[in-house]
């Protein structure tokens, strides 16, 4: 549990869990970019995250066959891939839709939040109910029952209102509204007198499955220097039909390097049988998501995880040259639980 000692420390609360710093560790994470999604069709899937979610549509491009079978180590046979950057608010999205006979493997239809290839976004919105009564009239598929209220015996997510849905590929997204007092400042209502009438605000966190916190943390933490907030255990009713996992009972972490979004991770001690992230999975497949950071001391951070064998998705820092992104090199590799994560220099 997290108790909030002052109105400074309570301002920084990032997505109900305390934002603090790590006195002495060196931070090599300075800022989370922006995730980035696998869709099967952008023009099927861009309309629905522009006109139901109110994303502005920054632009498109397309990374050439080579440079993609490259860079997303896929065979040759690859054509091309188009990206849109999408915006909303503060905070950019990525969508890719690879083109060509490499088609990848569709979301098992069966998954759940507690299955390791989990990954969603939360948006911020500024009413949840009116938001719900949006995407109720594009009839957008439910994860959650309805929009679900923490309970009050959650004290740092009490009072957080929250609701799960799918975008038309069976990702997950999350609409979460926070009260007084709970998210980080820029969330909640403007002054009185102000007109605000933006209902999607931006994005608050992307949150991952992980198997064990201890473990994604001695990655997240000790090695990449994200900061850690604190901890919240949710579990009970509203928990199980927001998640619609029942028995339901995960400790949640809340990680951010100080500027932009921030990172979750989502350990359920309850049930079991969440299941591993597949094998041989790539960048086409639908249920890959990668998380794109910049990064210091990109070298000495390769080297470091090289001796502690994790495993690269890269042959090392490689050139991002044609891949549209306002970076030369980065390192591709996953975390201990398998997802995708880009470093950029």
């Amino acid at each position: 549990m997290i108790r909030h000692t002052n109105y400074i420390r309570q301002s920084l609360l990032l997505a109900g869990l305390l934002v603090g710093s790590v006195p002495g560790r060196a931070q090599v994470a300075e800022r989370v970019m922006h995730p980035t999604i696998t869709v099967s069709d952008l023009n099927r899937v861009l309309p629905f995250y522009t006109q139901v979610l109110s994303f502005d549509l920054i632009g498109t491009r397309t990374v050439a066959a080579g440079v993609a079978a490259r860079l997303f180590s896929l065979p040759d046979s690859t054509h091309s891939v188009r990206v849109a950057t999408l915006r909303l608010g503060q905070e950019t999205l990525e969508l890719l839709d690879f083109v060509g006979p490499e088609t990848g493997r569709s979301m098992p239809p069966d998954s759940r939040s507690n299955d390791r290839w989990f990954q969603h976004i939360a948006i911020v919105v500024s009413d949840i109910d009116k938001a719900y009564r949006q995407l109720r009239q594009h009839r957008v598929g439910h994860v959650s029952t309805a929009p679900q209220t923490l309970p009050a015996y959650l004290p740092a997510a009490a009072g957080i209102r929250a609701f799960y849905f799918h975008d038309p590929d069976g990702h997950v997204l999350e609409l979460i509204w926070f009260p007084p007092g709970k998210g980080n400042p820029r969330w909640q209502p403007p002054a009185a007198g102000r007109q605000d009438s933006a209902l999607f605000l931006g994005i608050d966190h992307t949150a991952v499955a992980s198997a064990d916190t201890d473990r994604s943390l001695a990655f997240y933490r000790d090695g990449l220097g994200l900061q850690l907030g604190g901890t919240s255990e949710n579990y009970g009713t509203e928990q199980e039909h927001l998640n619609q996992v029942f028995g339901a009972h995960l400790l949640i972490s809340g990680l951010t390097t100080g500027r932009g979004m921030g990172i979750e991770l989502l350990d359920y001690l309850a049930p079991p049988g969440g299941r591993p992230y597949p094998e041989a999975s790539r960048a086409n497949d639908l249920w890959h998501w990668h998380t794109v950071l910049k990064v210091s001391g990109l070298a000495a951070f390769r080297d470091r995880l090289h001796q502690q064998g994790y495993p690269f998705l890269s042959p090392g820092i490689v050139s991002l040259d044609g891949l549209g992104l306002a970076v030369r090199r980065g390192l591709w590799l996953r975390d201990p639980d398998g997802h995708a994560l880009l470093l950029c220099e």
